[in-house]
């Protein structure tokens, strides 16, 4: 059902940018706001809202039902396979008076039914995505499932498993402990693999003397966690405990750098300038952080050239890494949030160096 807080803080935004109706495709927007998204394949459906708060969703009648049960009261237009969509948005866009309006959209729109409505009616359709993240960016998080899990996972790791079996065992765990699933693919990066941000293949043997990024979450009550830890299997050489304690001091000063009212490239200068100083600046490949919420990926990003000020009820990521091509990577990950006492820091793991 709708979020009517959520609804009376996105019209403000919606009166203030002069924009007169979002619509928004399914997606974790659109979940956001009524708690349901429905499959989405190529029909084209999604929910209007105006700036009046006036809603309404255009379906495919195979999601009539459920559509009408997630909106309630308000109204739900149809159309059939047969005859296609385009009638059934005239109809509703004249019921609601969108002719010569600007429509924000969500990412997930099709591009393609943007443009045949515009073929048929004079409407100005723009990028709404900065209107959503304004909407959504305001939350706090919890982080204690991730916690738990790496707590329980540096029991299980040893020479011999296959990152497939590490990954799965974090799957495991996560549901066991009452998540409802990942919020992303878990990454398990072993030996010279760390070297790669993202890699996503688990096809390796773990073996002794390794390193091996972890970086995973899950989904609870609807909202993301995320935390990254670099393990040790069997011990620890000089250059990977230098590299480790470089990283290890440029999170620490970045999570220290977060106050409210300060901006977000302000915080992401301090991590990496430490990286920098220590001549490993081209191998930190990323921004330092990124937000999340009901998405795993949100605003703000914590980045040089973003100067948005963080402000209370924001969430994000400050995760560092130092990435040698074909050695080795160190990354460690915390969320932090913005609350009413001030900065914190929602991941209690140890951040330390472990040896498993």
């Amino acid at each position: 059902m709708l979020n009517e807080k959520y609804l009376d803080k996105l019209t403000h935004i919606m009166e203030s940018e002069k924009v007169d109706a979002m619509f928004i495709a399914p997606s974790e927007d659109l979940e956001f706001l009524l708690g349901f998204s429905p499959h989405m394949d190529e029909r084209f459906q999604g929910l209007f809202i105006t700036r009046e708060k006036n809603l309404f969703y255009i379906a495919p009648q195979l999601a009539r039902e459920e559509m009408q049960k997630a909106v309630g009261k308000h109204k739900v237009y149809d159309w059939s396979d047969g005859k296609g969509f385009m009638d059934t948005v005239l109809e509703a866009f004249e019921e609601f008076g969108l002719g010569n309006k600007t429509i924000g959209v969500n990412g997930t729109t099709s591009a393609v039914s943007v443009l045949d409505i515009k073929n048929r009616i004079d409407v100005n359709f723009i990028n709404g995505k900065p209107i959503l993240e304004e909407l959504r960016i305001i939350k706090s998080k919890a982080a204690r499932l991730a916690d738990k899990v790496f707590k329980e996972l540096l029991g299980y790791i040893k020479p011999g498993l296959r990152e497939k079996d590490i990954k799965e065992k974090i799957q495991e765990l996560f549901l066991k402990n009452g998540a409802e699933g990942d919020s992303f693919n878990p990454i398990v990066a072993s030996g010279p693999n760390s070297s790669m941000p993202h890699y996503n293949k688990y096809d390796r043997y773990i073996q002794e003397k390794d390193i091996i990024i972890l970086d995973f979450g899950c989904k609870y009550e609807g909202l993301c966690s995320d935390m990254s830890r670099t393990v040790f299997v069997g011990g620890v050489s000089d250059e990977e405990r230098k590299i480790y304690d470089i990283v290890y001091k440029a999170q620490d000063a970045g999570e220290k750098a977060v106050k409210e009212g300060v901006t977000a490239e302000s915080v992401d200068i301090v991590s990496r300038n430490i990286i920098k100083e220590a001549g490993y600046g081209d191998y930190f490949l990323n921004r330092l952080g990124h937000g999340i919420g009901f998405g795993v990926h949100e605003a703000p990003d914590i980045k040089e050239g973003n100067k948005r000020k963080l402000e209370k009820g924001m969430a994000f990521s400050i995760e560092p890494g130092i990435y040698l091509p074909g050695k080795f990577g160190v990354r460690i990950e915390n969320i932090m949030a913005m609350t009413k006492d001030g900065p914190e820091v929602l991941n209690k793991a140890d951040k330390g160096i472990k040896v498993v």
